[in-house]
């Protein structure tokens, strides 16, 4: 990762609407700031418990060949609209549809997009309060030698009371809205810039520590020695799933970063070194956590609850729990954050362009709103526990607000969008201008590139998409 040339550095000066579009100040800063994007919740949490719930090894080893068919292709063609048409998601559509002589149509993969990312932080920015709740019940030693009956009970009063959720709630979006109102390199850049390299030695602290277990083996070989007996049809479409998830496609994010990415910057060795980075981590985090839960007798196919539940647990137990605990959950912020700043990112970029007003404006009008939809989220957790919107329909019987809000987004949205964007780039976008951008030194690599996009990638998306519906 080499720092990009004096010019480029220059041109980001121009940023936050003084002068022109701005611009990341390296391509290290990029790489950064889209490895924050990738990196998040579902590295951290969702990544470990559904390994461990799909048997270990043989769904990682599918999960990494989902990320190389499907991740990069995708995240390489929604880059690549953004820095092609150096707008937010929808402006960026618009310009590239109008270049080609194409439908203004497409200007809705931009639009779902930023609505996925809306929709999508309102519920996640509540789950970034409970890492951030937990940060203090573990400083304060809430761990130590409780009971799984009394660990579930601090989660269970967690989520039972309405007000605690909202002051966190409130807490994390304060510090996001903040970070993003600051603009591209005097906010998230260096936000980025801090707390990217934070959460690596955070993490890496948790794998030294969980090398020090005498069950560091078993979780390496429950990681990386498959078995392929322990694979399921529904696993694999997990880890495709996952995939298209992990690397923030489909919901604007990549289009937006992408705006920002100077001309001379390599889009695909880009787009490969953050997968490259948002697997490691997910890989790391996976051998912080699973020797843990192993030492202490512990299922790794805990569910959702491995990260609030079971692992809290493991803290109170072990020697040096509240200091291990508690950076673990200050990890789980940091990834959160890095996150959720590039979720309110295209909403923010779209409010500059199109309503002409300044970035702080924006970010507060923005966020605000997101904070108040995540208010829904909160009393669906407790009070409006029983409400099913949609449960008159028997797939959604049962479903709370905050199940809809993550089923739409998730089964729905993201993988529309990420099949859409593949279908533009590799069918209708043209070529020559692709092959341009791109810039892959060779035809037969662009050929290779566009066949994927063309053919495999839509089909596992479709695939997916298809399957979450049946």
């Amino acid at each position: 990762m080499t720092e990009l040339t004096q010019a480029a550095t220059g041109s980001a000066a121009q940023a936050d609407g003084k002068g022109g579009h701005p611009l990341w100040s390296s391509r290290l800063a990029f790489i950064l700031a889209a490895s924050g994007s990738a990196v998040g919740l579902g590295n951290i949490w969702k990544f470990p418990y559904i390994t461990g719930e799909n048997g270990g090894g043989a769904f990682v080893l599918v999960y990494l060949l989902c990320i190389a068919l499907i991740g990069i292709p995708i995240m390489v063609a929604e880059v690549m609209i953004g820095r092609r048409g150096g707008a937010s998601p929808i402006n960026s559509m618009r310009k590239l549809a109008s270049r080609d002589n194409l439908s203004r149509r497409w200007i809705w993969i931009g639009g779902m997009g930023m609505v996925a990312s809306f929709l999508i932080l309102s519920f996640y920015s509540v789950i970034g309060g409970w890492a951030l709740s937990y940060v203090g019940n573990s400083a304060g030693g809430l761990f130590v030698g409780s009971s799984s009956d009394e660990i579930g009970a601090l989660f269970g009063n967690l989520l039972s009371d309405p007000y605690t959720l909202l002051l966190w709630h409130s807490v994390f979006m304060v510090l996001v809205i903040m970070i993003v109102a600051r603009g591209v390199s005097s906010g998230m850049e260096k936000a980025i810039n801090i707390l990217m390299p934070v959460l690596f030695v955070l993490l890496l602290v948790m794998v030294g520590y969980a090398m020090s277990t005498d069950s560091f083996g078993a979780g390496f070989e429950f990681l990386f020695s498959p078995d392929f007996s322990k694979l399921t049809t529904e696993g694999v479409l997990t880890a495709l799933g996952h995939a298209f998830f992990t690397l923030s496609l489909g919901m604007g994010v990549m289009m937006a970063y992408g705006s920002y990415l100077p001309k001379n910057v390599s889009i695909v060795k880009t787009a490969v070194t953050v997968s490259v980075v948002d697997t490691a981590v997910a890989l790391l985090a996976g051998l912080a956590i699973f020797p843990l839960v192993f030492a202490n007798g512990m299922e790794a196919g805990a569910g959702p609850g491995l990260i609030f539940q079971t692992l809290p647990i493991a803290f109170g137990q072990m020697s040096g729990g509240v200091v291990f605990g508690t950076l673990f959950f200050v990890l789980l912020v940091v990834a959160a954050v890095t996150s959720a700043i590039s979720l309110l990112e295209p909403v923010v970029e779209w409010f500059e362009e199109q309503k002409g007003i300044s970035r702080l404006t924006g970010a507060f009008i923005g966020g605000g709103s997101i904070w108040a939809l995540g208010i829904l989220t909160i009393l669906s957790l407790n009070v409006w526990s029983d409400f099913a919107p949609l449960g008159m329909f028997e797939r959604f019987e049962g479903k709370t607000i905050f199940d809809l809000l993550d089923y739409v987004t998730a089964n729905l949205m993201m993988p529309l969008g990420g099949l859409f964007i593949a279908l533009f780039v590799g069918w209708f976008m043209s070529k020559p201008s692709a092959e341009n951008e791109l810039s892959f030194g060779s035809v037969f690599a662009f050929n290779c590139f566009m066949f994927i996009l063309r053919y495999i990638t839509p089909a596992a998306v479709l695939v997916v998409f298809v399957y979450n519906l049946l």
